[in-house]
């Protein structure tokens, strides 16, 4: 069992606090201290416009994140045009207003990180409460 006190929390995403999954990725989260911390997995083929955004009629995400490439590569697009890559052990802030997808046959791992309540959902609010799972596997 993992410590739990006052001082000091060990968690790890075998036991997430919340799995959320939409076509072709998963998205899981653990709370820890005043922290939110995000895995998400997507397989070859996945992209944002069309796995998350379309459920909701948006064509790019608005949300900003802070994060690591864990594997894989990951391509992010702004609304301006500009394109950027993203591989394992990138350190990554992307502003509001991008489309993301995965580049080549590999799956894609990333972390991200954001204070308790501001990490907000990679998958809009309506389509996760249809998908949601509530598990402690992450």
């Amino acid at each position: 069992m993992l410590p739990s006190y006052d001082d000091l929390l060990i968690k790890r995403f075998e036991q997430p606090d919340e799995v959320r999954t939409f076509g072709k990725g998963k998205f899981e989260t653990v709370k820890i201290g005043s922290m939110t911390i995000g895995r998400a997995s997507y397989e070859p083929g996945w992209k944002w416009s069309e796995h998350v955004g379309a459920a909701t009629g948006a064509a790019l995400c608005e949300v900003e994140h802070v994060g690591m490439v864990i594997s894989g590569c990951a391509a992010c697009r702004m609304q301006d045009g500009r394109y950027y890559e993203m591989r394992a052990g990138d350190l990554f802030y992307i502003g509001p207003g991008h489309d993301s997808w995965v580049v080549g046959d590999g799956i894609v791992c990333l972390a991200s990180f954001s204070r308790r309540g501001t990490l907000r959902a990679v998958a809009p609010l309506k389509s996760i409460r249809q998908n949601r799972q509530m598990t402690l596997e992450f």
